[in-house]
């Protein structure tokens, strides 16, 4: 089988760019800003005046759009390669002729492509902001100047110490207005290209719903199979040795002679003793008292000692974990270790948990046959509940193993 996971681990985090990498895209989003500038001049007043007569109209602001678009696409480019920033694929940089303006009936583009109109509404705020950050770092650079002039002034003694206070004050404060100034215009600069290429702040908000009222379903979905689990077990085991108790007890007491009954009492306290057992079993699994008591680590400890399996724990914490993500690698490990032993036909287990920095990572890894289903209930079950902490989880169970289950908690 294919290695499957999550559908949100598809995207992966973008490293966070250095300070020289901005600041040289910041430098080339002035540059880029002068073609655009040449482009929209250029382009309104060559193709104004078609603009104007309704049989050209529609050509003319298809070429326009065209061209707007190629220097989108390099104002796309280079958010990606100096600001790490990861745009959906499906905004597409070409369009489909089958709409010739780029955009379909009711105003979207053919298949998810970015519209026209939102292109070349971004070129000219993109060209505004970054001839405005051009400015800016023009200012920076004469204010740099005069600092040096400045220190040559003192070093020669050519200032005194008054005015030399005055323009350290003046020159500090517009220093901070300088540095405001390019960090407001980097922000929108970014606010742009995400509103454009996006998703846009909304798209985030409303995916995000969707995934939480997901999330909220599968729960309720899990929780109603894990009650019938549990009515199951009580159903077929613990309530049928009752049974059985029951009738011991009411032979025993039927029985003429002591010796008879003393031996079917005796079948009964070991009736009794299996009961216990099974409830004692049926309660583990409901929820482990342990993790209360005494932790994630003695929890583990005790899946190892129950598991028909040689299970191997490497158990690496560096400060307490929130209650919830606890419960969650245990069942993790749990459900793991339990299909390891009834359906891949493993001979051990691999158990690692550690974290790193806000995240526990919990791996799972036996040397059984492979070939676990993503959709069983058990992995679905699992799924919800790490997902129901903004986790994710990871499968892999090629045909012939191993299986590897990983899983990444928020311990924020």
């Amino acid at each position: 089988m294919d290695a499957t996971h999550d559908a949100r681990a598809s995207t992966a985090e973008p490293a966070t760019p250095t300070l020289p990498r901005r600041t040289v895209g910041v430098l080339a989003g002035c540059v880029t800003a002068l073609p655009g500038l040449l482009y929209l001049v250029l382009a309104g007043v060559l193709l104004g005046p078609l603009l104007l007569w309704p049989r050209t109209r529609g050509r003319a602001v298809a070429t326009f759009a065209a061209g707007a678009r190629r220097l989108a696409a390099v104002e796309r480019r280079r958010r990606s390669l100096f600001f790490a920033d990861r745009f959906p694929d499906h905004h597409a940089d070409h369009r489909t002729a089958r709409f010739p303006h780029g955009e379909a009936p009711g105003g979207e583009a053919p298949d998810g492509e970015v519209p026209d109109e939102r292109i070349v509404r971004y070129l000219a705020a993109r060209t505004g902001a970054g001839l405005l950050t051009g400015v800016v770092v023009a200012l920076l650079c004469v204010g740099a100047v005069l600092a040096a002039l400045l220190v040559v002034g003192l070093a020669r003694g050519r200032l005194g110490w008054l005015d030399l206070a005055g323009q350290c004050v003046l020159g500090g404060v517009l220093l901070f207005l300088d540095v405001q100034g390019l960090r407001w215009l980097d922000t929108a600069d970014a606010r742009l290209a995400r509103a454009c290429f996006g998703p846009s702040e909304r798209d985030l908000l409303r995916r995000r719903i969707d995934e939480l009222a997901a999330s909220r379903a599968a729960v309720l979905r899990a929780v109603d199979t894990e009650r019938r689990r549990i009515e199951r077990d009580l159903h077929d085991g613990v309530q049928q040795r009752l049974v059985a108790l029951a009738m011991l007890l009411g032979r025993a007491r039927r029985e003429g002679t002591p010796e008879r009954s003393g031996r079917l009492l005796h079948q009964a306290h070991q009736e009794s003793q299996e009961v216990l057992r099974e409830l004692r079993e049926v309660a583990w699994r409901v929820y482990p008292t342990a993790l209360d008591d005494l932790g994630l680590r003695e929890a583990l400890a005790s899946v190892t000692e129950r598991s028909g399996l040689p299970v191997r724990t490497d158990f690496q914490l560096s400060r307490p974990l929130p209650a919830s993500v606890e419960t969650a690698a245990y069942f993790l490990v749990s459900e793991c270790v339990t299909n390891a032993a009834k359906h891949a036909a493993a001979t051990g287990v691999l158990v690692s948990v550690r974290q790193e920095e806000a995240l526990l990572l919990v791996r799972v890894q036996d040397d059984g046959v492979g070939g676990a289903d993503p959709a069983g209930s058990g992995l679905t079950g699992l799924r919800s509940r790490v997902g129901a902490l903004d986790g994710r989880l990871h499968l892999h169970s090629p045909s012939g193993g191993p299986t590897i289950v990983t899983a990444e908690l928020p311990c924020a």
